[in-house]
């Protein structure tokens, strides 16, 4: 900064600063401040209202040649705020927005110009000609349009139809609140998902970028979304902080923002609040649904809502151990508010996923009939409850009760289009009904909400598995592993997609990626088997049929992985009592789904077995087309 190019006076609240001669005055009295703290103060107070991201601060008021910039930075924010007697969690003046830089947020008045010319000091403030710090020209800022959350001096944002909410921070210096933050992170988008006109991207991809610092343009052309919601949570005592900024994603540039403060036992009423305002910024289309579902909310014990909280957030780690852990949590609130209807639906999603054949960690006929009964009491709570009609929907599925199941996915989709998981479960419920070209639909919706998702993305080569578009499956598998090349159930999968492409070596060699990557899981197990099986080492697949039948401690699900071993030594027999074994524990019938199978599907006993399930006895051979 040019010493001729400081020009003015400003004031905001008691305090003046004399950009000409770099004075901090406080009601008449000298403020001591560095000169390069004065230099950050002064660059803020340029355009307040706006973000200015650590890399503008850095290229206009450090050399390049810094080593420390960050230590250097932070040492001048903490003078400024020092001397302004300004807090960093309850901030007056200046605001850190987590990952990206700082905000002014007071109102700033010009009372002193060049010329000799007073401004009046009122809410709304046109920069001068040049920027006060650099000299440069300057354009012009509406100092009130920017703190009442306008987009720009040109006017009103373009309409914004996709948005992904990046994990709000955690600012309480307490890491054991983060499950708080994370919690709050996915309620917001849960909220935001309703509105069906606005494509909202799901809580596994948005919580990839917890920690992670990236341009926002990045992040946005990673989601595919044009504008990002981010922000932070300090949670202290009984009392919720929460700051949030729009951003438009492309272009980088800051739309709105807003602090919230509210009682804990408040905060659904709080998220609502938050989730108007952005839908009022974005311009977003609502219809009567859509504006009851924002409007309502209540008011929730507060243990009762932390405890939902923590369940959620074990709920979504997707290991054995977490949903034992979840389900106690689930259980807790319920306990501390049975009126409080999300827990329930919470609980019924731990139960279900317990039960099915990826984690195991309880029976079929144990888990699922727990999981209809809480997902029904939920509904009883709130039938306006999106994600309860999903959970009631699965148990339904598992429990074979096909027909009720199909309408309240679509009663699901109806009351929150960008529930991702809703969109992934009906998937595999018209699979299981043989409606593939639906299922592939739904899929792609459903990886469209969640770009980033594992378990969607591999359940999508699944399913072209299984609708026989194996080359599909290949690439979908392939792409899955482009995420995450240590996602075992990708490369099972992948597996499964090269045996029906009689790539018997490639088969086998990802089956034993997908074993190594997670133990002795009985599905990659069996799979292994049935490629030894076909490609002729038929010892080693009976010997591995018979440990799996012979372990102690093998769930329910074991028995249809054991018949495929059977189905792939071409005893027919033998896999059909191990279906029937399967059929007597009310096992999840995807697997017999699958191409592999095809081998007894001419068989009247196993044609009996679909119909006793419930599921159609014929499936295409091949399908063409795309969805």
């Amino acid at each position: 900064m040019r010493e001729g190019d400081r020009s003015g006076r400003l004031r905001f609240g008691v305090f003046e600063v004399d950009l000409r001669t770099g004075e901090l005055t406080k009601r008449g009295s000298r403020l001591r401040l560095q000169e390069q703290p004065f230099r950050v103060l002064a660059m803020l107070l340029e355009q307040p209202g706006r973000l200015l991201t650590r890399a503008e601060l850095q290229s206009r008021l450090w050399s390049q040649s810094v080593v420390d910039f960050d230590h250097g930075l932070n040492k001048a924010i903490s003078k400024i705020r020092e001397v302004l007697g300004d807090s960093v969690e309850s901030p007056r003046f200046v605001e850190t927005v987590p990952r990206r830089g700082y905000r002014f947020l007071a109102d700033v008045a010009v009372i002193d110009t060049p010329g000799g010319r007073a401004e009046p000091a009122s809410g709304d403030l046109a920069a001068p000609d040049r920027d006060l710090v650099t000299g440069r020209k300057a354009s012009t800022f509406r100092l009130s349009a920017a703190l009442q959350g306008a987009a720009s001096p040109s006017g009103t944002p373009p309409r914004i139809r996709s948005l992904a909410v990046l994990p709000l921070e955690n600012i309480s210096r307490d890491t054991s609140q983060d499950y708080f933050a994370d919690g709050m992170t996915d309620e917001l988008i849960i909220h935001l998902a309703q509105i069906s006109s606005l494509r909202v991207i799901s809580r596994t991809s948005a919580m990839s970028y917890k920690n992670v610092r990236k341009p926002l343009p990045e992040i946005a052309r990673e989601l595919g979304v044009e504008a990002i919601v981010e922000g932070a949570v300090l949670r202290s005592g009984q009392r919720v902080r929460i700051t949030v900024q729009l951003i438009d994603a492309p272009s980088d540039k800051h739309i709105w923002s807003k602090n919230y403060e509210e009682d804990v036992r408040d905060t659904l009423a709080l998220q609502n609040k938050l989730a108007r305002a952005i839908v009022e910024q974005i311009k977003a289309k609502l219809n009567r649904q859509e504006r009851a579902a924002l409007k309502n909310s209540k008011a929730v014990n507060p243990a009762a809502y932390e405890a939902y909280l923590k369940g959620r957030y074990f709920w979504n780690k997707r290991t054995g151990n977490s949903l034992k852990t979840a389900i106690g949590y689930f259980s807790e609130a319920i306990a501390k508010d049975p009126s409080y209807a999300a827990p329930y639906s919470g609980l019924a999603d731990a139960y279900a996923l317990s039960g099915d054949w990826q984690y195991g960690i309880l029976s079929p006929q144990d888990a699922f009939p727990k999981a209809k009964e809480a997902a029904t009491k939920a509904l009883a709570l709130d039938d306006k409850l999106g994600e309860a009609h999903t959970s009631l929907a699965f148990a339904l599925d598992l429990g074979w009760e096909w027909k009720a199941a199909e309408q309240k996915y679509k009663q699901a989709i109806a009351l929150n289009p960008g529930y991702a998981t809703a969109h992934h479960w009906y998937a595999w419920h018209l699979i299981a009904m043989g409606r593939d070209v639906e299922a592939l639909v739904e899929l792609r919706k459903a990886e469209s909400l969640d770009p980033l998702s594992l378990i969607i993305s591999t359940d999508l080569a699944d399913a072209l598995c299984i609708a026989r578009r194996v080359d599909d499956s290949v690439r979908q598998s392939r792409k899955a592993l482009d995420l995450d090349v240590n996602f075992a159930l990708a490369h099972y999968q992948l597996g499964q997609a090269f045996e029906q492409k009689h790539m018997h070596g490639e088969a086998i060699t990802a089956f034993r990626r997908a074993i190594e990557l997670s133990g002795d899981n009985a599905a990659f197990v069996s799979g292994l088997a049935h490629a030894y099986a076909v490609s002729g080492r038929k010892q080693d697949a009976i010997k591995m049929a018979e440990e799996l039948a012979a372990k102690p401690t093998r769930p329910s699900s074991t028995d249809a992985n054991v018949a495929l071993i059977y189905v792939g030594l071409d005893n027919k027999d033998e896999a059909m009592m191990w279906l029937e074994k399967a059929y007597q524990t009310r096992f999840n019938p995807s697997i017999i789904l699958r191409p592999a199978f095809d081998p007894l599907r001419p068989i009247a006993q196993f044609q009996d077995l679909l119909h006793r399930i419930g599921i159609p006895r014929a499936r295409r051979s091949t399908l063409v087309t795309s969805p």
